[in-house]
């Protein structure tokens, strides 16, 4: 099984498509966050933990995902 997990800013609309897209693939589980105070589900550190592979809307969400790991 491999883990997706796709992340966005407010978690309203990007990411969970493609969390309910995905979710239906063979072999996959999915999950979904936004990295914004005010997202519906909030990105913590054990999403990121537990994915194998993020995706990551736009280079900017990669970086802000960068920067937040690089101080834990």
């Amino acid at each position: 099984m491999t883990n997706l997990f796709f992340l966005c800013s407010r978690n309203r609309l990007r990411s969970p498509t493609a969390e309910q897209v995905f979710a239906a693939w063979p072999g996959v589980e999915t999950a979904s966050a936004g990295l914004a105070p005010d997202a519906d589900e909030p990105c913590t550190d054990e999403l990121v933990e537990w994915a194998e592979i993020i995706f990551a809307m736009e280079r900017a969400h990669r970086t802000r995902l960068q920067k937040r790991l690089k101080k834990a």
